[in-house]
């Protein structure tokens, strides 16, 4: 069995967000032509990204929601639809294959087919609320998946670990009150969003299934990787997933333009061999990867390749 599969689509580069935007086309096709010119690529399962259908999306957003991304197909040119995000008529196809792009890898994992997989897409997804884009996000891909886990597969634990420099309010929100899913998110703070103070830790049944650790700006790879030996892993080990699911946002790194984290090549390197031990302790490996921000494009390229590169066991 192959070790990794990529999940692509050459239409990603489509949704337009017009000039001056940070989370712009060229940051999936710079990606994708780097991961070509690797030598990562010829042992990885190749899976072009289908749309993902409104029923699915539907378990982690409200249909008010999904109508009104939906409407976005009559602009006429990009337009900003939210305090920071924009949107063109590509948008609600692009939106659709994002999130179906986690779907398809996750069945790929659960039927055996790879043992993981990274999905490269845009846009990201982890600030999307049940009903409301944000932070250039429309559908929370990684919640989608973690929901699709519970009503597909009738999972009952399963750990989504999100790196990405700013805090994944949108999946916090989403799962805060359920236990089956245990979110842990390392972030600077204070930064965008606002949320994701270390005192959020879940509400009701699901407290105790949040783990939140803001680090100040100018904290590196020294940080985050005591935070993760020390703290996280160790309670994910005790929640013992069934799957694991990655936010794998690269703009913690010391280039990028929105961060203001000291992260290199090697502390992604580092992160991800943890969680890889993690998932490979406790859910016999089963693990995918989603890509959330990242907007230098160098930073973002060769910190992907290093993730990539510990998932294929290079």
């Amino acid at each position: 069995m192959a070790r990794t599969a990529l999940v692509q689509h050459e239409d990603f580069s489509l949704h337009d967000v017009g000039s001056g935007h940070p989370e712009r086309p060229d940051r999936i096709t710079h990606l994708i032509n780097k991961i070509e010119q690797s030598t990562l690529t010829k042992s990885l399962i190749r899976i072009k990204a289908k749309e993902i259908s409104r029923d699915i999306t539907q378990l982690n957003h409200s249909l008010s929601h999904l109508d009104w991304v939906e409407s976005l197909g009559a602009l006429s040119s990009p337009t900003l639809v939210s305090a920071d995000t924009m949107a063109c008529a590509e948008t609600p196809r692009i939106v659709s294959l994002a999130a179906g792009a986690i779907t398809q890898a996750i069945d790929c994992v659960m039927l055996n087919q790879a043992e993981n997989a990274f999905c490269a897409v845009r846009p990201p997804g982890h600030h999307a609320e049940y009903d409301r884009a944000m932070g250039f996000c429309f559908y929370n891909n990684v919640a989608i998946g973690a929901r699709y886990l519970k009503q597909h597969y009738g999972l009952k634990r399963i750990a989504i670990v999100d790196w990405d420099v700013h805090h994944g309010n949108g999946t916090q929100h989403s799962f805060e009150a359920d236990p089956s899913v245990f979110f842990f998110s390392i972030h600077q703070f204070p930064h965008y969003p606002g949320s994701g103070s270390a005192q959020e830790c879940g509400k009701g049944a699901g407290e105790g299934f949040t783990l939140n650790i803001p680090v100040a700006a100018g904290s590196g790879d020294s940080t985050y990787i005591d935070h993760f030996r020390h703290t996280a892993i160790p309670r994910l080990r005790d929640f013992q997933p069934e799957f694991v699911l990655i936010s794998a946002g690269f703009d913690a790194h010391r280039d990028d333009p929105l961060g203001q984290v000291n992260m290199s090549e090697d502390g992604f390197r580092a992160l991800t061999e943890m969680v890889l031990d993690l998932a490979s302790s406790s859910c016999s490996g089963r693990l995918v990867s989603v890509l959330e921000g990242g907007y230098d494009l160098s930073a973002l390229a060769n910190s992907t390749l290093a993730h990539l590169g510990l998932l294929q066991g290079a």
